[in-house]
């Protein structure tokens, strides 16, 4: 029959069967005690696929959980010497980035000073030649006079003064018969404004001693009062008498000239120069630009 055992005594189901007990971590098939395990446990692995289980965990002994700390504890120590590892290789790692950039800066800077020496060595060197070539001229130009002297017995055309010696190139206002005997009156001297670039070139050009830079500051001088005080008639009039013109502005080429091309004019008696009436206002003040540039760079 179908009910055949029917009589048959029904078996005991466990008390605890079928509850959950615990949960267990599908990825990995571990058993987790409770909720807090869980999340403990999701938070450390990343894991997700959980599932309850009535797989009841055994509770720990005394013994058992005083072994389970000192697992943890070991565990945190290594932990925490190879962070304090890491971070030794770390601090090792900067400081020899920083000692190695502090040699490269260091090198650098050597470097650079090095380069500022050559190149104060290549002027030095440049005004020594520039001194030696125009000694060498001078020493040319006596040589010429002294051989010009013995041809004319004793006699010299060229200029040589009591006052040293100026080639007579460079003389303006120089005349006579070359004997010696008498002076001629002097002579009236041209300048174009066209050429004043040109003027102020050849002044810069004597090197030697600084001569050129010298003449230079006491053509803007001269101009530069003109501009900047036009009603002071004392700056009007250039003595062509004193020392400072005739030691800083005569000798050289192209400094009487651009005073002449911005306006001043040679006196009868040779002996000054006066600014004209008519003389061009923009004329001066772009020369006094023109020569406060050249005195900058010279």
């Amino acid at each position: 029959s179908e009910d055949a055992d029917i009589d048959e005594p029904i078996a005991l189901v466990p008390k605890n069967a079928g509850v959950a007990q615990s949960y267990k971590c599908n990825d990995c098939g571990k058993i987790l005690s409770s909720m807090a395990n869980l999340e403990l446990h999701a938070n450390k692995t990343g894991h997700s696929d959980f599932e309850e289980s009535t797989v009841a965990v055994k509770p720990l002994t005394a013994e058992e959980k005083k072994a389970k700390v000192a697992e943890i504890k070991a565990l945190l120590k290594a932990k925490r010497a190879e962070r304090e590892e890491e971070e030794k290789k770390q601090n090792i790692q900067l400081e020899k980035q920083r000692r190695f950039m502090g040699q490269e800066v260091s090198k650098t800077r050597e470097e650079l000073e090095r380069e500022q020496r050559k190149r104060e060595a290549m002027f030095r060197k440049k005004e020594k030649e520039a001194a030696k070539r125009e000694r060498e001229r001078l020493r040319a130009e006596l040589a010429k006079d002294k051989l010009e002297r013995q041809a004319n017995k004793g006699k010299l055309k060229t200029a040589l003064g009591a006052d040293g010696y100026n080639p007579s190139a460079i003389q303006y206002d120089v005349g006579g018969s070359g004997d010696g005997t008498s002076p001629a009156p002097a002579k009236k001297f041209k300048a174009d404004p066209q050429k004043i670039d040109e003027y102020i070139k050849k002044v810069s050009s004597y090197r030697a001693g600084g001569d050129g830079q010298k003449c230079l500051k006491i053509l803007l001088a001269y101009i530069g009062n003109v501009v900047d005080k036009p009603d002071e008639e004392k700056f009007r009039t250039i003595n062509m008498e004193n020392k400072a013109f005739k030691t800083k502005v005569k000798p050289f080429l192209g400094a009487k000239a651009l005073l002449v091309a911005v306006g001043f004019k040679q006196t009868e008696a040779g002996d000054a120069l006066v600014l004209k009436e008519d003389a061009a206002r923009d004329t001066l003040k772009e020369t006094k630009d023109k020569l406060e540039k050249a005195y900058a760079s010279y």
